[in-house]
């Protein structure tokens, strides 16, 4: 395997990681706390919010220090911290501490989206909106393994170890990278780079069109983050309540949610491919319209329905991601590339945050009818947004 393929590689694997251990904790309350510390899921789940926090907040400086220091050292914090904290969140003994282990995962993992998809997009110029497909191909394989992989361990060793055995697995990572910047020259004193080719000439856009799109930029971002991270979050419960007859057990369970989010996943690929290929501006105009009616059609049903939609829904909702990142890679500069995308996914991380007492507030009042008819509004309003980005021949390819 050559230097770039192995540094995709690594970066792929840290995507895997990030939403691997950010939804850690969605699983372990939904479906494990609640006997050992006799409180419901609406109480439990909140203890999460913090964790969303810091990982919108703490983007930005994340991607400032990376241009001005070092994008290899700050993924090489990412792995090391993101491995020390879960295996301290595993010691926890009451909720308050292990929302405080929450909190400091939140911190570490908010350093990859900043970092980790400037350097994809830097070491894949050519096919960028492929390259993010596969990148996201990874971090929602993430997703989807945080529900099997804590389930499984919750049924076999306790909860505790669904957060110790991918600790340890991150801090192997974290020497593996190290070792692998040194061998190459791509040292954390240094802001080195795999050798890419010259960068593209980016989109000229003139003032009013780009703040215009940047505008846009973000309401879809915050907005569709609010959609993911609500999903994504309640996912496990949504399926504990609503297969009673098809699966009882965590593991049976996070084995459902696993094989839904991880044929949705695909749906980057194809997303990334298209987006190559034709207008940005309809793949996401369609991509989002028809997140309106799959949301309302989730509303009131139980068993084999539910996840037949989970399927349709998390497909539309995956293939949505790497739309906004090809299209800020197209008008942006290398210099500047990792403070641009923290400040997008601080206003991403930072409304998604709300998701968790969101969830919590809608279990407790509507059930998840209610979230699904919040989230059919919230699809229609991204669908009316992305309709007012400029007709142009360069947002094509």
């Amino acid at each position: 395997m050559n230097q770039r393929r192995l540094a995709f590689l690594f970066l792929n694997l840290g995507h895997f990681f990030d939403h691997l251990f950010i939804l850690i904790y969605a699983t372990v309350a939904a479906l494990a706390l609640q006997s050992e510390f006799g409180r419901s899921y609406a109480e439990l789940i909140l203890y999460a919010t913090p964790m969303f926090v810091a990982f919108g907040a703490f983007a930005l400086p994340a991607g400032w220090l990376a241009d001005r220091w070092s994008r290899h050292g700050m993924m090489i914090v990412f792995f090391t911290g993101l491995g020390v904290t879960a295996i301290l969140t595993s010691l926890a003994e009451t909720p308050l501490q292990i929302g405080l282990g929450l909190f400091f995962i939140g911190v570490f993992a908010s350093i990859y989206h900043p970092v980790g998809i400037t350097m994809v997009v830097e070491t894949n110029r050519e096919r960028t909106g492929m390259a993010l497909g596969i990148n996201g191909v990874w971090g929602n394989m993430g997703v989807a393994f945080a529900a099997i992989l804590t389930g499984a361990l919750i049924d076999s060793a306790g909860w505790r170890a669904a957060f110790f055995v991918p600790g340890f697995a991150a801090l192997a990572t974290a020497l593996a990278y190290a070792f692998f910047c040194a061998r190459n020259g791509a040292t954390v004193r240094t802001k080195a780079t795999v050798p890419v080719k010259p960068e593209p000439a980016k989109l000229v856009l003139e003032r009013r069109t780009l703040l215009r799109v940047f505008a846009i930029i973000a309401l879809t971002t915050t907005l569709g983050s609010l959609i993911f991270q609500a999903i994504t979050v309640s996912l496990p419960k949504v399926l504990e309540e609503r297969l009673v007859d098809i699966a009882q057990s965590a593991t049976e369970i996070g084995a459902w949610a696993f094989v839904i989010l991880a044929v949705a996943s695909l749906a980057q690929i194809l997303i990334g491919h298209l987006v190559d290929r034709y207008s940005i501006k309809w793949v996401f105009v369609v991509v989002a319209l028809l997140q309106v009616p799959a949301c309302i059609a989730f509303i009131g049903i139980t068993g084999v329905p539910v996840l037949v939609m989970s399927l349709v829904f998390m497909l539309l909702v995956f293939g949505q991601i790497p739309i906004n990142d090809a299209l800020l890679s197209r008008i942006t500069t290398s210099e500047y590339r990792s403070r641009i995308y923290g400040v997008k996914f601080v206003l991403s991380f930072a409304v998604s945050a709300g998701a968790v007492p969101l969830v919590a507030l809608l279990h407790r009042s509507t059930g998840f009818d209610g979230l699904f008819a919040l989230m059919a509004v919230t699809a229609a309003v991204i669908t009316v947004a992305v309709i007012g980005l400029p007709r142009m021949r360069t947002l094509v390819a």
